[in-house]
């Protein structure tokens, strides 16, 4: 690996860190509570089925570009890593129950599975119209 091939790397690996934090904070960084449904009493949160979307939505995105431009082997990890983290530190800061570990071990399995499908499609469809 060269050194242009290295900075291009580690500069999108950066990019694409910074990126997913970002999708994480947008979508669900500022949500802080639980709604109680006042007929039912059932109790939902802390997030809105509409954030959730919005999230899986914008990595799927994320994911595809990055697949599209960096390797599926450099894409994966830091986008499982980055949103990861994100997602576990503020979970593990407002649950007093320890459930939160559980949680997190939820969002890694389905953003590694996500992001390791979607940006090897992108980096296999790249390959096949390039030849």
């Amino acid at each position: 690996m060269n050194t242009t091939t290295r900075a291009r790397t580690l500069l999108g690996g950066l990019i694409l860190a910074a990126v997913t934090i970002g999708t994480w904070a947008a979508w669900l960084g500022w949500e802080s509570g639980y709604a109680t449904d006042p007929e039912t009493g059932a109790t939902s949160g802390p997030y809105a089925v509409w954030q959730v979307v919005g999230a899986v939505l914008t990595l799927a995105v994320v994911a595809a570009v990055a697949g599209w431009l960096l390797s599926p082997l450099l894409v994966a990890p830091v986008m499982t890593v980055a949103f990861t983290a994100a997602w576990a530190g503020r979970a593990a800061a407002t649950d007093d129950s320890g459930l939160w570990a559980v949680g997190a071990v939820l969002v890694l399995v389905g953003t590694a599975v996500g992001t390791t499908l979607v940006s090897l499609g992108a980096h296999l469809t790249r390959r096949r119209r390039a030849g």
